[in-house]
């Protein structure tokens, strides 16, 4: 399975750090946040990962350059204008699923969690599978609802909760969308009223790494492990 390091973003509540630095590479216990993430990744076993670019990308790309001295292979799918959640994995997706059929994980370098990623080599979902965790102060009503079945639902029976930012997603949920700016959650709710998007609760270690407190919280996780 490939995975995807979502890394295009403006990181516009991170400023001024990143007027000048892309938020993915603002450093929290000595490394950069996306080297964290493919470190993790190459531990985990996955071997080969797409990097989405558009803000200060050029420098995310000559940081981690072709990933051969983490033993990973690293393409980058460039954007110019950042193409949103939906967008950027629409337009990586030659990069992500050579046939069309194959899975792959996707994670947002702006969070920090110490979610077992070697757990999600082996899914293959008919559309996702979400890495779901409970609410965060600054989202307090969540995202999802997690039903007893496993499926998740815009809203009704189950425990409300907050995307993770980890996923593995199937090709097939983007059918039907073109090249250009868009979402990733209507893609999801269409799943959802499908009954062919599942999650998962995870408990451990998880922060949306989106402030600089936050940046600083995480430097502080980091500490801890």
């Amino acid at each position: 399975m490939k995975a995807m390091l979502l890394a295009a973003g403006r990181g516009s509540r991170m400023r001024p750090l990143t007027d000048a630095v892309p938020k993915p590479l603002l450093p929290v216990a000595g490394r950069p946040l996306i080297e964290h993430h493919v470190l993790r990744l190459r531990d985990a076993g996955f071997s080969d990962l797409v990097v989405n670019c558009a803000w200060l990308g050029e420098q995310i790309e000559a940081y981690l350059g072709s990933g051969a001295r983490y033993g990973v292979r690293i393409a980058y799918s460039h954007e110019g204008q950042a193409l949103e959640t939906g967008g950027g994995i629409f337009r990586a997706l030659p990069l992500l699923s050579a046939t069309g059929r194959e899975p792959f994980l996707v994670i947002s370098t702006d969070v920090w969690t110490d979610y077992p990623l070697a757990r999600l080599a082996d899914l293959h979902p008919a559309r996702g599978h979400l890495v779901m965790v409970d609410n965060p102060e600054h989202l307090a009503q969540g995202d999802f609802c997690a039903g007893p079945d496993g499926l998740l639902r815009e809203r009704g029976e189950g425990t409300r909760l907050t995307y993770s930012g980890l996923s593995v997603l199937h090709p097939d949920l983007f059918a039907g969308c073109v090249d250009g700016v868009f979402p990733l959650r209507p893609l999801f709710l269409r799943a959802m009223a499908e009954q062919l998007l599942n999650g998962e609760h995870y408990t451990g270690a998880w922060l949306d790494v989106g402030t600089p407190e936050r940046l600083q919280m995480a430097e502080r996780l980091a500490g801890a492990d």
